[in-house]
């Protein structure tokens, strides 16, 4: 999976308002911008990409500014990600790496897809399951939970790494 600058820049905004969703006040594009090291411009063009996708809206005046449209335990990482630029598909891989063609030459029968259907669905599914309100815990918690996860996971691609290759003297 390949995160945009957008995408982690854009994140990276979203958490700010979200640090203070509590709050009365909405929180400034030059607050947002300096407290990223980001400039006026980006943020605010990072913050208008999230309103439009309806994840934070703009409040306009002299004590103006942005603020989240629902509580960060209601919005996912996964959401954040799609109103930014969204998740690579299965037809996107296909296209790009088409070699010298126009299109590519294993559209009938690739042993790559699946596998990378596969990998960009759990991302998928990761990403959906993260409530930004748990990214505002800090780096020892997020990642002890993502251990924990990571764990589950190893216990379901088991199956995979004791299944026996194609064509090995053990296969019947």
């Amino acid at each position: 999976m390949k995160i945009t600058a957008q995408e982690e820049y854009g994140i990276r905004c979203l958490l700010q308002l979200a640090r203070r969703a509590h709050e009365d006040q909405p929180v400034t594009v030059r607050e947002v911008a300096a407290s990223e090291s980001l400039s006026f411009a980006y943020a605010e063009k990072l913050l208008r990409v999230l309103s439009l996708a309806g994840l934070a809206e703009s409040t306009r005046g002299t004590r103006g500014g942005y603020r989240m449209t629902r509580p960060p335990e209601q919005v996912t990482l996964g959401q954040a990600i799609r109103a930014l630029g969204g998740f690579v598909t299965q037809s996107d891989l296909c296209a790009r790496f088409t070699g010298q063609d126009d299109y590519c030459v294993h559209t009938t029968d690739c042993g790559l897809r699946p596998v990378w259907a596969t990998v960009n669905l759990h991302v998928e599914r990761l990403l959906d399951s993260m409530p930004l309100s748990s990214l505002l815990q800090g780096e020892r918690t997020i990642a002890s939970q993502l251990d924990e996860t990571a764990v589950s996971l190893d216990r379901c691609l088991l199956p995979l790494q004791t299944s026996t290759p194609p064509g090995s003297a053990t296969e019947v």
